[in-house]
């Protein structure tokens, strides 16, 4: 089983696979570890990571890059408009509204879910949505081996990660086998990109002033210009003096030049270097820490490494940052830890993990009374997550709650909308009295906010006596107090679920909810009328059916499409490949016999032959590069069989030729080895005088056989030339000598039969022990025996002494 964890970045991305000696970030087929996120269409199929990465320039339209941030938005989205524009391909609006494995925390739960259903669509199961600071805040943990004990004050770590399109601050408090997430600030619009940008306008500027050209026009040398920003900001990162800028055959055939340091994309990026204080400001407060409460500062992402962004950080906190974690790979390796705790095929060191929910949840529902609209904010922002509550409502008839981000102005949305949930099948009381409906709301593992469940509490007066199951006997004058405050919410329960274990997190939400349902139906309300206690309750629990309805989710119909195109998708790439690795083997038999009729094979070939196989070879060129550009596997593969109808042979007399002398002269050595053995054998060699006459015979006969095959063949291959056909090959000799050694070997490398020396000494004093002594007969001479079975009768308590 495959346990992996993927950090899919806006630029590249990175997997970390567990194995049994630990956490490994895996090379892909260019022995890279990084891949860029990059897709490439082509008419017949896809090229991704590197291959699409090197034609971004020559296949712009086609080419798509940088749609991490495209998951689960509104195609009308103020940001996909303004990514439109700088896009080089086209996005188009999809039946849901939207465009279109672990996350910035960040992401909303639209977003999400987008990721989750693109990893369903990839064939991934899924087992963790995990947020990209925490991954990292993991993978530096799980091996610290002195961290506090968990009865001590934690250790408080700030993790900042800046990446190609975002920036991210976390506070994490670590004990021994635990890891809490204090507080998580963001600025998605802030990382590498922004400064390439700042340096893409600032040149685009200088050329259209020193050389006349307007690059924003010119999709493919925006993309040019893009690329060496970004090798120019690299090597600023390292180097403090003048750097060149040179591309040539920039545009209309024009070289570029220009040159910049370190001290002036400073001041060019001033603007962006002060938006990294305010997210550590804003986490410092939200965790209710002080600068000396913090133990260290580690950074990871590709951004951190320029010296102004480093620089800004040690600032804010006094203190000098630390580099220990890999800035690329952290994150893949954390999800990778995640995933290895998960799986059931791993054991891992126990290592409990607390997210928080990035955004505050508020729930709104219509009233049934009064023209108005009731609300209560069910998760704050930073609250400990995975988490669940359980809610009570008092009503007559379905209702419906509408999810929504508490805070538009802190969501990276237009819209702050998470979903409209439908509560069904809710009536009144058999007495007409509003029902007891208590409804589950959590944020899972993924950090996805969903209705859990429903149910009504259902009351049937009985009667018993004290024996009963317990009463929940609400006076009337109590329910009609409760008609003024219809709409009036109850928390029954506010408990945070700290599993680690996916399965452990459903079988916890389970456990909360009943045990928050039992908590009511056993102590019930306060008895107004305690002097009637026949007068009783019965509570049954009616679970209720949920109708979600999320904004910009994607439907599992169009899902299972995107499915099912996906698998077509894979089938056209396997087809494609199996076609191009069919031509390629065309196009290298031709290249390869071609240099070998020039070289080894020219001695095998007659000349008129060569000349009639070489015309062949440049007619097949010629097709490849014409008719044969585009053809179907098979017609590769029957031009294949057809050149090597003709060059096999010739392949072969090549092969005999090489292989034949070493083969006869093993066969030589052989026949002359068992000759000297029939000659040792005819001078009565003690070594063989205990073979039969008639087999030596047949050895005999057959070893001169065997001679004189050999001697024709060898006789009949020498009057041929290196043109014709051998008289005998390499397979037919090795035959023979197997055939020999199968005949031969066995007679007269028999073994001499063992003889045993006559033991009569032995014998001998075997009958003068046995015999009668001093008169007595041999049946007399057992007293041995008995004395055996008392040794082995004695008591078990007693212990015999060796």
């Amino acid at each position: 089983m495959s346990v992996v964890g993927i950090d899919l970045g806006f630029l590249n991305c990175y997997i970390g696979v567990a194995r049994s000696g630990g956490i490994e970030t895996i090379a892909n087929e260019y022995s890279d570890r990084c891949t860029p996120a990059c897709i490439s269409l082509g008419s017949k199929t896809r090229a991704i990571g590197n291959a699409a990465k090197s034609q971004i320039v020559t296949n712009v339209k086609n080419t798509l890059h940088g749609f991490k941030k495209l998951h689960g938005r509104a195609f009308e989205d103020p940001y996909i408009q303004a990514e439109r524009a700088k896009l080089p391909y086209e996005l188009q609006k999809m039946p849901n509204g939207s465009v279109g494995v672990k996350v910035p925390s960040f992401f909303t739960d639209a977003e999400r879910r987008s990721v989750m259903a693109a990893a369903q669509i990839a064939g991934l199961n899924c087992l963790r949505l995990m947020n990209e600071i925490t991954a990292v805040a993991l993978a530096y943990g799980i091996y610290k081996q002195d961290l506090p004990a968990l009865e001590e004050k934690p250790r408080n770590v700030v993790f900042v990660d800046m990446g190609h399109s975002a920036y991210q601050v976390s506070i994490c408090a670590f004990n021994k086998g635990k890891l809490k997430v204090l507080a998580t600030t963001f600025d998605p619009f802030v990382g590498g990109r922004n400064f390439d940008e700042a340096l893409v306008d600032y040149f685009a500027e200088e050329f259209r002033t020193k050389y006349k050209l307007n690059v924003k026009e010119n999709p493919r040398a925006l993309l040019r210009l893009y690329q060496e920003c970004e090798k120019l900001k690299k090597l600023m990162s390292a180097n403090a003096s003048d750097l060149p800028l040179n591309i040539e055959c920039f545009m209309n055939d024009l070289d570029v030049s220009s040159k910049m340091n370190r001290a002036q994309f400073e001041q060019l990026c001033a603007a962006l270097l002060s938006r990294v204080e305010p997210p550590l400001r804003a986490a410092m407060e939200q965790a209710k820490l002080q600068r000396e409460d913090i133990y260290s500062i580690e950074i990871v992402g590709g951004a951190t490494r320029i010296p102004a962004v480093k620089e800004q950080i040690s600032n804010f906190f006094c203190k000098e940052i630390s580099t220990t974690l890999n800035a690329d790979e952290a994150v893949a390796r954390g999800c990778a830890l995640q995933c290895a705790i998960l799986s059931p095929a791993f054991k891992v060191r126990e290592f409990s993990i607390t997210d928080v929910v990035p955004y505050s949840v508020t729930l709104r529902w219509k009233s049934s009374y009064e023209e108005g609209t009731g609300e209560c904010e069910v998760f704050s922002k930073n609250h400990a997550a995975p988490f669940s509550k359980v809610i009570t409502f008092h009503k007559k008839e379905p209702f419906d709650l509408e999810a929504y981000y508490t805070h538009p102005h802190e969501v990276p949305y237009p819209d702050s909308r998470i979903g409209r949930f439908t509560i069904q099948n809710v009536g009144p009381q058999h007495d007409g009295d509003n029902s007891k409906v208590k409804v589950k709301v959590r944020v899972n593992i993924h950090g996805l906010f969903s209705v859990a469940n429903a149910s009504i509490i259902e009351k049937q007066n009985i009667e018993g006596d004290h024996n009963d199951m317990p009463m929940d006997t609400e006076s009337s004058s109590k329910n009609q107090g409760r008609d003024d405050e219809l709409d009036k919410m109850q928390v029954d329960q506010d408990e945070g679920i700290q599993k680690s274990q996916a399965e452990q997190q459903n079988q916890a939400d389970e456990e909360t909810e009943n045990a928050g349902t039992e908590t009511k139906t056993a102590c019930g309300d306060k008895q107004d009328h305690p002097a009637q206690p026949k007068a009783k309750a019965k509570v049954k629990s009616i679970d209720l059916p949920i109708q979600a309805s999320l904004y910009r989710q994607l439907g599992q119909d169009l899902i299972n499409c995107y499915i099912e195109n996906e698998g077509k998708m894979m089938m056209q790439d396997k087809l494609e490949k199996e076609r191009n690795d069919a031509k390629n083997a065309v196009e290298e038999y031709v290249y390869d016999f071609r240099d070998k009729l020039c070289g080894v094979f020219e001695k095998f070939i007659t000349e008129e032959d060569s000349n009639k196989l070489t015309l062949m070879l440049e007619d097949t060129e010629n097709w490849l590069y014409e008719d044969g550009e585009d053809q179907p596997k098979q017609v590769y593969m029957d031009k294949l069989q057809e050149l090597r109808k003709f060059g096999q042979p010739i392949q072969e007399r090549y092969m005999e030729h090489e292989e034949r002398p070493k083969v006869l002269n093993e066969l030589g050595k052989k026949i002359q080895l068992l000759m000297k053995a029939v000659e040792a054998y005819k001078n009565k060699d003690e070594k063989y005088d205990h073979l039969d006459p008639a087999e030596m015979e047949k050895v005999e006969k057959y070893i001169s056989e065997a001679m004189n095959w050999l001697n024709s063949k060898m006789n009949a291959q020498n009057k041929l030339s290196l043109t014709q056909d051998p008289v005998v090959k390499v397979a037919e000799i090795l035959t023979k000598s197997k055939e020999l050694d199968s005949f031969c070997n066995p007679i007269i490398y028999k073994p001499k039969p063992k003889i045993e020396p006559p033991n009569d000494g032995q014998s001998k004093a075997n009958g003068e022990h046995n015999g009668p002594v001093n008169g007595q007969s041999g049946t007399e001479t057992k007293p041995e025996p008995a004395k055996d079975n008392s040794q082995q009768t004695k008591p078990p308590g007693e212990m015999e002494v060796d």
